[in-house]
């Protein structure tokens, strides 16, 4: 049961639509904070001290032309796309044009992303792994890129390699969580016990086709005073609730945070706070991507 719902709006600012009603039964918090974040965004806290579970939500009008994403990639260091940086760091360097970011995919001790990672149309790594893919002109997309020879990274659509098309961004992940509305296999939960089948701090994405709205998802974890995380099955079911068709699993653990106004708003689980990381996934705004041509 909600026992209070606060608001951040500020006078002439719209208040963000109210959670749904699957949503605050599946999540059963004790307070809601809605906060309104700019034209079609919207940042949602949900606190469940049972479990607990502390939840982190951005809700994104994708029909919102001026706002887009980008691929936040960690500073070069060693060769191209290796390095880590903090989520709030990566957001910082860019100024004030990305409203909002979390952790981004999976990456190697050296810095290097796991899955697929393209950066302004740039193809920097192609791996079958499941990605998002988003273009200013395209239906945002999840998936698993595939390579057409050695001259074409299919994301949904075709960006050419090595020249890219300057409009792609493409981040990883693992696992695909939601397909078509369906479950995707048992979520590793027999292959990987210790990663799906116990709680974590978790960040996903998930796309809500019919209402045209992407959610991303933080959830602390580790933290018994304040939230213990989610199995897969359980994020996968909080994404269920949030009436998603497709979602993704991005990394976790101490690598999951959501920055927003230019610092985190969810708790890391690490005690030095956020954890350095090799990308992560902004949400840009600039009203030059309503002028971009397919």
């Amino acid at each position: 049961m909600v026992l209070a719902l606060l608001s951040g709006c500020r006078p002439g600012e719209e208040y963000p639509p109210p959670p749904s009603d699957t949503l605050l039964e599946f999540v059963d918090p004790v307070v809601v904070d809605a906060v309104p974040a700019g034209p079609g965004l919207a940042y949602y806290a949900l606190q469940n001290n049972v479990e607990p579970w502390a939840v982190h939500l951005l809700r994104l009008e994708l029909s919102q032309c001026e706002l887009g994403f980008r691929v936040l990639e960690a500073p070069v260091s060693g060769g191209e796309g290796q390095g880590r940086s903090r989520v709030s760091e990566l957001v910082a360097s860019r100024g004030e044009e990305i409203l909002a970011a979390v952790n981004g995919d999976f990456f190697t001790v050296e810095g290097l992303p796991v899955g697929t990672e393209v950066v302004r149309g740039q193809p920097r790594r192609a791996r079958g792994r499941p990605a998002l893919a988003w273009h200013p002109r395209r239906k945002l997309w999840m998936g698993t890129p595939e390579l057409e020879g050695d001259s074409v990274l299919v994301v949904g659509w075709g960006v050419p390699r090595p020249g890219g098309d300057g409009k792609t961004e493409v981040i990883g992940g693992f696992p695909l969580l939601l397909e078509a509305g369906r479950r995707v296999g048992d979520l590793e939960v027999s292959a990987r016990p210790s990663f799906a089948a116990e709680r974590h701090p978790r960040t996903a994405v998930g796309l809500d086709s019919d209402r045209d709205v992407l959610w991303i998802v933080v959830v602390d974890g580790r933290q018994p005073d304040h939230s213990m995380g989610m199995t897969l099955p359980e994020l996968t079911a909080l994404m269920e609730a949030l009436e998603v068709e497709e979602a993704i699993n991005l990394d976790g653990g101490g690598s999951s945070v959501m920055v927003l106004d230019g610092g985190p708003v969810s708790r890391p689980s690490d005690a030095d706070g956020e954890r350095p990381v090799a990308n992560a996934l902004g949400i840009l705004k600039d009203p030059a991507l309503c002028r971009i041509g397919p």
